[in-house]
Formats: structure tokens, sequence, C-alpha cells
């Protein structure tokens, strides 16, 4: 168990796509889980689940039956936020559709634990074997939720590194936009001999008028105003 969670502190997520994190992670727990044979990571995106990452094609096997019925142990444990876990596929009464389909894949039973986030859930960590109860001991579930905790800190710190960003862009788009409306006040001001209040006031009439940005009006103005003293010097 402090193997497992040695090698887990040693996963770097920062400055690392949310990916290639889940792989190390997903290929850890398998090794480390006390019955994974195969084990994966189900997000959901709204009502959309996906195979984030996988170790053993048998998981992404397991999880995209799982996805084309739109039930099953790790679709319910990520909606629900509870632990599921099946020990014989063949004596499994939740899920009939699926135990039946599942068994073609060698999965005998599995261990589904939700992934915590922000008081919710946001899908489950998945781990499969092709022995029956390969996780009903106290270790099992031990691990399991050890790593699940680990797997959502690397969804929460991915999702507040592209928040970041997005607010870097947006920043840096509103200083473009005002930087081109700033520039179209200023020849409004020239060609008109208005002030600078008044040359604002221009703008935003033409915006409602022809019912277009505010930036890409500005922007028209500054571009033919370029074009015009090019040609001119031409």
């Amino acid at each position: 168990m402090e193997e497992i969670l040695r090698e887990l502190s040693r996963v770097v997520l920062v400055d690392r796509a949310l990916n290639d994190v889940l792989t190390d992670i997903t290929r850890i727990a398998a090794r480390g889980i006390p019955g994974a044979e195969a084990t994966s990571i189900t997000l959901l995106r709204g009502e959309k689940a996906f195979t984030a990452a996988h170790h053993g094609e048998m998981a992404l096997a397991a999880d995209e039956l799982q996805y084309e019925q739109g039930s099953g142990p790790c679709m319910d444990a990520g909606r629900g936020g509870v632990l599921l876990r099946v020990d014989d596929m063949r004596t499994e009464q939740r899920w009939p559709d699926y135990v039946a389909r599942v068994q073609q894949t060698g999965v005998r039973s599995s261990l589904s634990v939700p992934l915590p986030y922000q008081g919710s859930w946001i899908g489950a960590l998945n781990n499969y074997s092709t022995r029956p109860a390969a996780f009903a001991s106290p270790e099992s579930l031990r691990a399991g939720l050890d790593v699940a905790e680990v797997v959502a800190v690397a969804v929460a710190n991915a999702d507040a590194h592209h928040q970041l960003g997005e607010q870097a862009r947006n920043m840096r788009v509103a200083m473009e936009s005002r930087a081109v409306i700033e520039q179209a006040k200023g020849v409004l001001m020239a060609q008109r001999r208005v002030d600078a209040e008044q040359a604002f006031e221009i703008l935003r009439e033409a915006s409602q008028r022809y019912n277009r940005k505010l930036r890409d009006i500005a922007l028209g103005i500054v571009e033919s105003t370029g074009e015009g003293a090019r040609r001119t010097a031409d």
C-alpha cells in the first residue's frame, strides 16, 4: 500500500497534458491495486462519458460496452458517487445486458470507484479482473479510494490550468480590442474633427446599425485607412 502511494506522489501534475498524467496513474493503479489486471478512468462531461486513460485493452472494451448501453458499474459509480463492486459477472443480477456481454472480454469481476470533485463526482476509476472476487479484500478497496483521490486532484489541476489559460486569452483579446478601438477613434477624430467621446459614439452607433461587434467596426476603419494610405503612397 505504501509503495503505490509513493509512486502516485511522484506523478508530475503540473504543466502536463491531462491524458499523459492519467495514463501514468492508470499504469500505477493496474500494478498496485490488489486484484487489478486492467484499469481505466471514465470521465463524465454532461451526459457524455468517455475513457480518458486505460491500461489494458480489457478495461477499454468493458468501458465501451457500458457507454453503448448508457449504464453499468462505471457509469453508475460516476453518476451517483457510489462505489460499485462486482464479484462475479456470471451471477451478477444488476445490468443484465452488460454482464452478459462483458464476459466475452474476459472480465469476471470489477471495482468502480467514484471520482470526487467540488462536492460532486466527475467519473470513476475502473478496475477489472479475469478472476471472480478479485477485489473483495479491504486492501483493494483502500488502494482504489487512494488512487481515485489522486485522479480527482489531477483533473482539478488540469481544469484550473485550462481556466487560467482561458482567462489569459480573454484578457489578451480584450487588450487587442481596446487598442484597435482607440486607433479607430483617433482616425475619426482626425477625419471628422470630433472629440474622443463623439468618436466613440460614432463607433457605437455603427455597431448597432450594422449589428456587428464594436471591435469589428473599429478594425474595418483602421484597415481601410491603412489601405487608403498605401494607395496614396503608390
